[in-house]
């Protein structure tokens, strides 16, 4: 039987900031946990992030991650995204699907994609 892939841990210097844009843009419920830690749930039953403060001597965005949100359509919602306040690069198109890049208050890419609906 498959695991499921059902948490990813973000280890970042400021957890609040980057809690906040989570939930701001992707509508994330933050829940503080003990040691610093803040737990984010996907409204719609998603991956959830577990945010951990980043240790001292570690640099931020070291470890090589996208975070990749399913869109159906790229231009669409990174102009919602903009009206919003938080800007996406240029759209790129892959094989077969657009994408649009940013980064989270933590440097970690995060995307925009409409790989899983077929594409452009």
């Amino acid at each position: 039987m498959p695991h499921l892939l059902n948490r990813l841990t973000l280890y970042v210097r400021d957890v609040e900031a980057v809690a906040e844009f989570y939930c701001r843009y992707f509508g994330y419920l933050a829940t503080p946990a003990d040691g610093g830690l803040i737990e984010l749930q996907s409204p719609d039953g998603g991956c959830q992030l577990l945010l951990h403060p980043l240790a001292k001597g570690r640099k931020a965005g070291q470890t090589l991650v996208k975070l990749v949100f399913q869109v159906e359509d790229v231009e669409t919602e990174r102009s919602s995204f903009a009206e919003k306040g938080l800007e996406f690069g240029p759209i790129h198109q892959g094989d077969g699907y657009q994408f649009a890049n940013t980064k989270d208050p933590a440097g970690n890419a995060v995307s925009i994609s409409n790989r899983v609906f077929g594409g452009s």
